[in-house]
């Protein structure tokens, strides 16, 4: 697929979420439904996780017949604040410093209030098969993936408050979160502060964070923590690179773009701290990534030993993850695959990105943040990588009509 044509796709999707102002349904609001909140059992676990899954899996929105409207994400609004800055250094126009400001002064009006540090949430009641967190219960997840935004767009604007939150954010990971210890006196840590779950992806998203703002403050006792969990995470690899999601009983499931986020989360630790001890482990989880997510049609497998469903987040996390690792050049043919069948495939004519695909319905619903959020950040890093690799002065992206 030519440059020009995936400009064309990209901008066909930055029309669209712009003219929703970044606001959107999720997979998991279902609990925002003013329906459901009226029912007399909607307080309890089976109905709350029967209702989020009847929302998730149906080929059908729901939503606008039983009160779920759309709203900010502040996840999905750290991703667009993060693509913004990688537009705006690989092109430094006006409009998307603007769009920078807006969504970085967005974010913060989305904190969550109560904890040690500055830390983020969901905009929705959600229950988990392993525990229930209310509306705007932060999590390591979204707080990382928001500072990191925040960090990016202080190198660009320079404004101190952006990196005072993002700076900040390093007392909920320390004081907020549980920790699960082994017997080395490594652990793991929570996915936010209700519950004790040990999910390899989210504490590893822990770990990256707390090295990113050593980069700023020196302070050692982060990087001490970030790579205790780190071993945590790379001793429970299994032996062919793959890691199960986490460590209970329903969480032995091997999936795409968690993979790939462990791998990121841990180059990124090996890159800010200098230590690359723990590089066997990327090593062997990327041929595992490599050789079991991708069919030779440029099919993103959602896990492993299945295609179906086919999730776009896959083809973000394989762009993003290639970048991070800097593996762009010699995976480019299945970059370009795998971007290529997810455009003819996952792409609606009005811009936004399809959910998933499944051999019988497919949920074509335009999730703001799981879809469009991700393949919108996705695009961005796509055109950093290819100036960086082909020593471009950078690369314009007109408006569309």
């Amino acid at each position: 697929m030519s440059e020009i044509n995936i400009r064309k796709t990209f901008l066909k999707l930055r029309s669209y979420c712009e003219s929703q102002q970044f606001k959107g349904w999720d997979p998991y609001d279902g609990l925002n439904s003013r329906l459901f909140q009226a029912m007399p059992f909607s307080k309890y676990r089976l109905p709350r996780l029967a209702w989020i899954q009847l929302f998730k899996r149906s080929p059908i929105n729901l939503r606008p017949l039983v009160g779920v409207a759309k709203e900010y994400n502040a996840k999905g609004i750290g991703l667009f604040l993060h693509s913004y800055c990688n537009l705006y250094k690989n092109d430094p126009r006006d409009e998307y410093l603007a769009r920078i400001k807006e969504l970085g002064d967005i974010v913060l009006t989305l904190r969550s209030k109560g904890y040690s540090g500055a830390c983020w949430g969901y905009n929705f009641d959600w229950q988990a098969r392993a525990f229930f967190q209310p509306k705007e219960t932060p999590t390591v997840v979204a707080t990382t993936f928001i500072a990191s935004a925040l960090m990016e767009a202080y190198e660009l604007t320079k404004n101190h408050d952006y990196l005072d939150v993002a700076i900040d954010t390093q007392h909920f990971i320390l004081k907020d979160l549980n920790r699960t210890y082994d017997d080395d006196g490594d652990f793991s840590f929570s996915y936010s502060p209700l519950d004790h779950t040990q999910v390899f992806n989210a504490s590893l998203l822990g770990s990256r964070l707390l090295s990113q703002i050593y980069t700023y403050t020196g302070d050692g006792e982060l990087l001490e923590a970030a790579k205790k969990s780190v071993a945590f995470a790379c001793k429970h690899q299994q032996e062919n690179g793959a890691w199960a999601y986490g460590t209970l009983p329903f969480h032995q499931w091997v999936d795409n773009f968690h993979t790939g986020y462990n791998l990121e989360c841990i180059a990124a630790y090996q890159l800010h701290s200098g230590d690359y001890s723990f590089n066997d482990a990327v090593e062997k989880g990327l041929t595992y990534y490599l050789e079991n997510f991708f069919t030779e049609e440029g099919i993103p497998k959602y896990y492993s030993n299945q295609t179906y469903p086919v999730d776009v987040h896959t083809t973000s996390q394989l762009i993003i993850t290639l970048s991070r690792l800097d593996r762009w050049e010699e995976n480019k043919d299945l970059i370009e695959k795998v971007l290529s069948w997810t455009i003819t495939n996952m792409q609606d004519k009005k811009g936004f990105f399809y959910y998933q695909l499944k051999k019988t319905g497919s949920s074509k619903i335009p999730y703001m943040r799981w879809a469009q959020a991700w393949m919108f950040f996705a695009f961005s890093e796509y055109f950093l990588k290819e100036k960086e690799t082909k020593n471009e002065p950078r690369t314009k992206l007109e408006t569309t009509n």
